[in-house]
């Protein structure tokens, strides 16, 4: 065990305690081998399947214990918590399993379906300012004004003891575990994580993941103090934290052992592959660990580790633009551009070619106006489904000898 000062909470017992009240909503979600990503990483990996829970992530696990331990009068006038979405929905879940109003204060542009589903869990949604910060900053005042009690995100010994009922279940499942991946926003999930199973396997090598649009917890780790990010770009919305709390700020120097970032195509890359080899949907705050360990940020050959695919509420629109990327990424998609001389004729001869090798296309542009392009020709842009790479340089060669030259877009 690491030299962990007294006063810090929580401590294993009350996980123990947080346990016995989350296992009546909170599922005890799968861990399974993925013998793909073994395979990829030379590592022999495990997923937590949290995109599984109920609410779709884990963040239920502390809402609903945090609200568990509130006071008759408590209840009586109220919950108010903003969130960008996952938080928000595990408060209204809890709140309304325990008869209590609850009030979520979330960014104009959090995810449409995250709102939708924090108003079906029975929440009055309000939406206010363009970040979480100024979403955090109204639900504050608005429970000043009200007297309403204000559920955080992370920084509470009761929500992070509720999501460190996670790491009692991974150890559960997986008592030998080597490495941990944790996702690291605000650092909730990562403290509860740790205290769990440094506790029950101190050997554990504990490792957070940050988005590199996102880095607080990293860089305030290497300053030895918090430190507030100057601005947030990543599509791991979840995770997109300026600030990590003071009390999980503490846990974190006391038993996480490593904090690495990755960026925003790798996370990207994951959640396809996820989707496409695991049959697993998983939003991008979710799948920052497993990005780290098929981008190479962390290295464990021959090592059990258990990767936490912390929850699965991803918008649609961007698990398109994802979906789209990761197909061309892995040559199952094709876009290419030619020039031509414009007139008629020369689109047909292009997608004779093409069908001449099984193309199947799916769409077809023409730009009579770039400047690319001298005047005269026309650009051709194609889209066209492949078996895979191999057939995108037969198609370039093919059109080679037709002395016409493919330019492969990404």
């Amino acid at each position: 065990m690491p030299d962990v000062p007294p006063s810090l909470r929580p401590v294993f017992e009350d996980l123990v305690a947080a346990r016995e009240t989350v296992r009546a909503v909170a599922r005890h979600t799968p861990l399974i081998r993925s013998k793909t990503f073994s395979e990829m990483t030379g590592s022999d990996v495990f997923l937590k399947l949290e995109n599984l829970q109920r609410t779709g992530s884990f963040k239920l696990r502390g809402a609903y214990y945090r609200i568990s331990r509130l006071t008759p009068g408590e209840r009586t006038r109220g919950v108010v918590c903003a969130s960008a979405g996952n938080h928000a929905q595990g408060v209204a879940f809890s709140a309304a399993a325990h008869g209590i109003a609850s009030t979520v204060f979330m960014p104009v542009f959090a995810p449409p379906a995250k709102i939708q589903a924090t108003r079906a869990y029975g929440a009055e949604v309000r939406l206010v300012g363009r970040t979480y910060d100024e979403a955090y900053e109204a639900a504050r005042a608005f429970c000043e004004e009200h007297g309403k009690t204000y559920i955080p995100a992370f920084d509470d010994e009761d929500i992070i003891a509720g999501q460190g009922t996670l790491g009692l279940e991974l150890y559960d499942d997986l008592p030998d575990v080597d490495v941990v991946l944790c996702p690291v926003g605000g650092g909730g999930l990562i403290g509860g994580v740790a205290v769990a199973l440094k506790h029950l396997r101190p050997s554990v090598r504990i490792v957070g993941v940050e988005a590199e649009g996102a880095p607080a917890l990293k860089r305030s780790l290497e300053a030895g103090h918090l430190v507030p990010a100057t601005s947030l770009s990543t599509i791991a919305d979840g995770i997109a934290v300026k600030t990590p709390g003071r009390l999980t700020f503490a846990l974190a120097q006391a038993y996480v052992d490593e904090v690495v970032t990755v960026p925003d195509s790798d996370t990207a890359y994951a959640l396809y592959l996820l989707l496409q080899r695991a049959k697993l949907l998983v939003e991008p705050a979710g799948a920052v660990g497993l990005a780290a360990l098929l981008a190479g940020a962390v290295t464990c050959p021959g090592r059990r580790v258990a990767v936490i695919l912390s929850g699965g509420n991803v918008d649609l629109g961007l698990l398109t633009q994802i979906i789209e990327r990761g197909l061309l990424h892995t040559g199952l998609r094709a876009r290419i551009a030619v020039d031509m001389p414009d007139k008629p004729g020369s689109l047909q001869l292009l997608l004779d070619i093409l069908a001449g090798l099984q193309a199947n296309i799916e769409s077809v542009e023409h730009d009579r106006f770039t400047t690319a392009v001298p005047i005269g020709h026309v650009r051709i842009t194609i889209t066209f489904r492949t078996p895979g790479r191999e057939h995108i340089d037969a198609i370039r060669q093919a059109l080679a000898e037709r002395h016409l030259t493919c330019q492969v877009l990404t």
